[in-house]
């Protein structure tokens, strides 16, 4: 289904009938993806007075409680309430849905015991592009990351010129495949959060940042446009499911 689409005075040709879903599911599984030391989501059957709510046990619906953490347990996109003693809902900060995307591909640097993403790779693969949105894979990019336990990983992060280059680009949604843009353990700096959001300056409080996303290897780089569905959680993040339409 070829649909024509009109964004910020440009013109676009994308099919509706090929979504390219970067979202990683949530499942009730030690091998759902996961971080931040937690255990893995519990997603099972509501008892009353014995009674077990699922069609197999007799009851005449399936109806289970889910219990997760947005930012440990598969893709979610957060906004600055994340780090800020003010509450900011990304429900209600996120008001549009579509946005011009970039897709690259980043292979890591190495920097004293760590791996990072740079602003001189970030120039490399961005040049004089124009972009809302940005979607960053990571290179190894095997299926492992659609079940890896992350936790004392030390994964590779975003340095803090990478970040303020993205924000001067005018980046205002940005995608990774890693569990968080900051180190792991960095003494709860979230530099990159921080930058992002300019928490010394006027806050970004339409900006965005997806984490867990997993982008498969026949998706190449290049531009789309982005469909950013979040669930309507009144909280900092929400379980979302990014997608990703080929521009014709």
């Amino acid at each position: 289904m070829l649909t024509h689409v009109h964004y910020r005075s440009q013109k676009f040709i994308i099919d509706l009938s090929k979504p390219l879903d970067i979202s990683i599911p949530m499942k009730a599984s030690i091998n759902n993806v996961n971080a931040w030391y937690l255990k893995e989501p519990i997603i099972e059957p509501v008892v009353i007075d014995n009674k077990t709510y699922t069609v197999a046990d007799g009851a005449s619906i399936n109806f289970n409680n889910i219990k997760f953490n947005p930012h440990a347990h598969g893709t979610h996109t957060e906004c600055v309430g994340h780090i800020t003693k003010e509450k900011y809902s990304i429900n209600n900060h996120l008001k549009q849905f579509f946005f011009l995307a970039e897709v690259i591909t980043v292979a890591p640097e190495n920097y004293m015991q760590d791996f990072i993403i740079s602003k001189k790779q970030l120039q490399f693969a961005l040049g004089n592009k124009k972009r809302e949105a940005l979607i960053v894979r990571t290179i190894p990019n095997t299926r492992d990351k659609l079940s890896k336990q992350y936790s004392d990983t030390n994964w590779p992060y975003f340095d803090r010129e990478a970040m303020t280059y993205l924000v001067k680009k005018g980046i205002k949604h940005l995608l990774i495949d890693l569990p968080s843009v900051d180190k792991e353990n960095d003494g709860g700096e979230l530099v990159g959060h921080h930058v992002f959001w300019n928490t010394n300056g006027v806050l970004r409080l339409d900006a965005t940042i997806t984490e867990f996303i997993y982008v498969y290897n026949h998706i190449q780089d290049g531009k789309y446009m982005l469909n950013l569905q979040i669930a309507p959680f009144e909280n900092d993040a929400t379980p979302s499911k990014p997608i990703l339409y080929k521009i014709e």
